[in-house]
Order: structure tokens, then sequence, then C-alpha cells
């Protein structure tokens, strides 16, 4: 068995083609070694599967992989074995044929990984075949599911540690990417996870860059928006079924090469979409909170939230499926007020401490969403950490801050109008209708109601209809006005904002966040934009080729930063392409003449 750090660099490198380890991986991977029980919270992209893979393939003995996904299992599989290691899984997807094929190999000690889902492990005998297989040590990945304080919650983890009693020696790493204090505490309490050493790296993703816009045209906005990114492949997050279809339909009808995603798709469609989104024939997946996790495709260059996620950890998670190949991405939240009512009308269908939990997860993530402050300071946060410095330099409130300007007349408007009609009517009126009134717009629910007759019909035509939306939304977040989910979103007066009426209190807003199509790019990510893009390109279309060939996604063949890379340094000999980080002596045997002879014929020598 190999311990020391200087045979962990070795192998690390000659497996993987790296030549440094990620934040605490070392530390972790010399702990599981050692048969500790560890515990390791790593954010997405920080290189969780390498702190039990490296073990792996220089120690003895099966690492039995608990995985809750079939994709994710097939994923890892596929990029082990083109990086030379002898790894498989087993799982409702394979033929009988195959099945047997794979447990033959097990018999035989062939393999040093087996991925397996946690419903598998209490199947009769199945304990008794990982004994004689030769399991030693066993990896519980995306571990918050064990916990249902935390926000993707799996029954069948809970049986997970029944293992303890058939290998009472053999160590347990759990990882996840997601968890608060209490989900930590509460993971190693399910486990049963023995005296664990316990990591915990930052949950600051300094490539990701974070923006929130108003939800007007919001599909409009976002076609703008992927068309200024033609390359690049990226999810779309909807809060229903219909629409991930509707808005897969428009991307569609726009050009945009998208495909839905959701539960109520039949099996083979669901996976034949995922499948194409995997292997670039997809430039976009427009998808319920249903796709996502465990997708290892590290070449996600933007993550879109249509609706308002639930919580902020479900957001943490879903945003951290971009950029996992460390280049820049970007993360764009579509909000609106109208959204965050729709949430209060599920809660409102919980009770007791469940609404209790749910009120105060969507309270963050509205406050999230207002916030005019750093948005990486507030993710960091919520998990505990805090952000040195003032200024992140890749969010929209850092990138491009918001000025504030009086708004007092208008507020004063837009606030007698509630009041007026809450006079008559009770305020059983929406936003839609309060700007109707503003604006002096005649129609079937004003000349019902007799609004024309309010003292505030028309007095509203120094904003259009956006700029009263805008404030409206102002209003929400400074807590003058609220809207009551249980009576279809009405608006009515908060103490508050009755104060601020009466009284006249200068009322300051924000600007209006700029349009996302326009929204200038991070200096990060301009400053990445210096190889050669037609060797980028072409390179590109050389590893979907082999990742073809292969069957494959193409991330499994090489990354996208190690793409990057050898456009930037442009390798000639074998030793070259095989100081790029990514490169592993493997790779370099299957693919290195391919890729040496395509840049040379692109870029040839002077």
């Amino acid at each position: 068995m190999i311990a020391d750090r200087a045979g962990l660099r070795a192998a690390l490198s000659h497996h993987f083609g790296h030549d440094a380890f990620r934040p605490l991986q070392e530390e972790i991977v010399l702990d599981v070694l050692a048969g500790r029980d560890v515990f390791a919270l790593l954010p997405t992209g920080g290189g969780k599967s390498l702190c039990f893979q490296l073990p792996a393939v220089v120690a003895d003995g099966l690492t039995v992989v608990i995985s809750p996904l079939i994709a994710l299992m097939k994923d890892q599989v596929d990029a082990l074995v083109t990086a030379g290691v002898p790894a498989t899984f087993l799982n409702s997807s394979l033929e009988p044929d195959e099945a047997r094929s794979r447990m033959r190999g097990l018999e035989a000690h062939a393999y040093r990984l087996l991925y397996v889902a946690p419903e598998r492990l209490m199947m009769p005998g199945f304990l008794a075949d990982l004994e004689r297989w030769g399991a030693v040590r066993f990896a519980v990945d995306e571990a918050h599911c064990i916990s249902e304080w935390g926000h993707d919650f799996r029954p069948e983890y809970r049986r997970i540690a029944e293992l303890r009693e058939s290998f009472p020696a053999a160590p347990f790493l759990a990882l996840t990417a997601t968890a608060t204090d209490r989900v930590r505490a509460d993971i190693i309490a399910r486990l049963a996870l023995r005296a664990p050493r316990v990591f915990v790296a930052s949950f600051n993703r300094p490539n990701l860059t974070y923006r929130v816009t108003g939800k007007t045209r919001a599909v409009e906005s976002l076609i703008a928006w992927l068309k200024k990114r033609p390359e690049d492949a990226g999810i779309v997050y909807v809060a229903s079924r219909a629409s991930a279809e509707d808005t897969a339909e428009k991307l569609v009808a726009a050009g945009i090469d998208a495909r839905p995603y959701h539960a109520g798709l039949d099996p083979a469609t669901r996976a034949r979409n995922q499948e194409a989104f995997l292997r670039d024939d997809a430039r976009v997946i427009v998808a319920t909170v249903a796709f996502g996790m465990g997708i290892n495709k590290s070449n996600v260059r933007f993550v879109v939230h249509l609706d308002v996620p639930k919580t902020i950890e479900g957001y943490y998670q879903e945003t951290g499926r971009a950029g996992r190949d460390g280049l820049p991405a970007e993360c764009l939240l579509y909000f609106s007020h109208g959204d965050v009512a729709k949430q209060e009308r599920f809660i409102g269908e919980k009770s007791g401490e469940e609404a209790a939990n749910a009120r105060r997860a969507l309270d963050r993530m509205i406050r999230y969403a207002y916030s005019g402050d750093c948005r990486r300071r507030e993710l960091l946060a919520y998990f505990g950490e805090t952000l040195a410095g003032e200024n992140c330099g890749s969010c929209d409130n850092c990138l491009e801050p918001r000025p504030e300007h009086d708004a007092t007349v208008a507020a004063q408007k837009f606030l007698s109008c509630v009041y007026r009609i809450g006079e008559r009517d009770g305020g059983a009126f929406g936003v839609t209708h309060l700007i109707d009134v503003l604006l002096g717009t005649y129609n079937e629910k004003i000349e019902r109601w007799n609004h024309a007759r309010l003292s505030t019909f028309g007095i509203g035509d120094d904003l259009d209809r956006n700029g009263w939306r805008h404030l409206a939304d102002e209003l929400l977040r400074l807590g003058l006005i609220a809207q009551d989910a249980d009576r279809y979103n009405v608006v009515t007066l908060t103490p508050a904002g009755r104060r601020a009426l009466l009284e006249r209190v200068p009322v300051r807003i924000r600007e209006r966040a700029a349009a996302p199509a326009k929204a200038r790019a991070s200096k990060r990510a301009l400053d990445e934009a210096i190889e050669d893009p037609d060797l980028f390109a072409a390179l590109r279309a050389l590893r979907k080729e082999l990742a073809d060939e292969r069957d494959v996604p193409a991330y499994v063949i090489f990354s996208d930063a190690t793409l990057r890379e050898m456009a930037r340094a442009v390798p000639r000999t074998a030793a070259q392409l095989r100081a790029i980080g990514g490169v592993g002596d493997k790779k370099l045997v299957d693919f290195g003449a391919r890729f040496l002879a395509t840049i040379a014929q692109t870029r040839p020598a002077v």
C-alpha cells in the first residue's frame, strides 16, 4: 500500500494527469488510507471523487462507492476506465448478461472500484457478495441525502449504516457539496461514523459569476443572452414540467438546440435528452430540479434559474453544476415576487414545523435575490463562512453597483392607490390592477369596480408599466407593501407602509438591473479568452470525435480546461503534451498522437 505523500503525488500524476492536489484532497486521502472514518464537505468542482478514487488505485481491496444516480455511476466509471483505472458499476440499467459479466470480474478481483445504489446493498445475499469480492472501504457520495434536514432527503440512504454490522473494520468516507452545520451533524450520526476526521472546504466558487435580474419577458431575454454565448453549454432550471417543455420549445424555435428534462417524461426520452446534453449533442437542457445531482459534465458554462428556487441550499447546489473545470461560468437568476407568491401558496398547503422551515428557507432566498450587497457574501454567510474583502469582483452587485434614487413621490402615489382601494374594496387587488389604475387604463375590471373614479386613477403617467412594476418590487423589498398568497397575491399596506404614506417618509429605491444580455463580461472571463480560438475549436472537434468513437461524453476524454491549456501552450512533443494538466499516462498513449497531429495541422511550426 502506498500511503506516503510522494507516492500519492506520483499516482495522481500517472492516473489523472495532475501534479498537485486541490485543497484538502491530500489530507483526506491519507486519512482514508490510514483506515479512519472521514466526513468531507467540498464544493462542487472541488474534487470529491478523487478522495476515494486515489485510495482505490494505490491500496489493495475493493472500494465500494454508494451513489444515488445511475448517470453519476456511468459517468465516473467511463472516466476512470478512460484513465486506465479498473472500475465498474451494478445497477438496473444493465442487461442480465452484462451484469453477470461484471460480477464474474468482481469474483476475479478485477476491479478496484464498484459503484452501487443504496437499494442494492440491502438485496438478499449482496453483503455476502461484497465480502467475497474483497470490499475494504466504503464511500458514501452525495451524503446529504441521508439527512431529512437536507434539501434532497432519500429514505433509502438511512439503511447504509447497517453495513457496519457486516464490515465493522471498514472505514467510511462521507462526501457532500452542500450541508449546513445541522445537516453535517445529522450525516455523521446517521452513518454511525466513528470519531471521524471532519474536513470542510471553503464554499466559495471564485470562477462563478452570480447575477439576478427582473423577470420581464424572461424567455425573450434568455434567448438574447444565450445567443451571445453560441458555443457555451448550460442548464436552465424551471419550476414545472410544463415550463420545461414550453421553454425548450421556444429555445428550439429560436435556433438554440435545447432539450427538456423532467420526471414526467418517459424514462427512455429522459435518458436520451440527458445523454444528448452530456455528449455535447444538445447545448441546453431545460430542466426541473429532477436533473443535476451527480451530473459530472465539467464544461457547463452557465446555470440559469427562470423561477426562484425554494432554498439557498438548492440554489447553491444547482449553480455549483457550472464551471466544474475551474473555468469562468455564469449563474443567472430571473426573479419576480410573483414566483415567490407561488411558492408561498405551496407552503400554505403544509403545516406545523414543515411549513415554518419552508417559510424560513424561502425568506432567505428572497433576501438573497433582493440584496444590494455582495451576492457571494450572502451565499457564504448562509453556510457560516465569511468572505474576505468588500468586493468579490464577480457578482452583479460588485461589478455593477446599482445607484439609488429618491422615489418618494412615486412611492406616495403607489401607496396611496393601495390605501384608496383598501378603503373602498378591502384591498383585494394585485399589482397588475394597481398599475392599471395608476396608468389610467380602461378595461373590464376597472369598469366593473368603478375604479376610474378613484383619485389615483391616471396619476401615474410619469412612469411606464415596467417602471411601476420595478417600484412595486422595491416596495416589497423595503417591506412597505405585502402580498397575500392565500388571496391571489392581493397587495396590502404594511404598518411601515402606512406610516410612510401618512408621514411622507422619504423612500429611496435602486435603479433597475441591467438586462442580462447587455451585462459586461467579468474581467476573469475576458482573461481566459486568450487561447487561439481556431486551435481550441479544432481540439474540441477532435475530442467530440474521440468521445463518439468510445461512446462516452466528451469531457471524459479531456476537460475544457485541459484543451484551453493545450491551445495556450501548443505542445509539439509527447513530453510537452504530458505536462498539460489532465493528461495522464493512459490518455497520452490513447490520444496523444491524434491531438499532436491536430495541433501541428492547425498551428504549423514556424
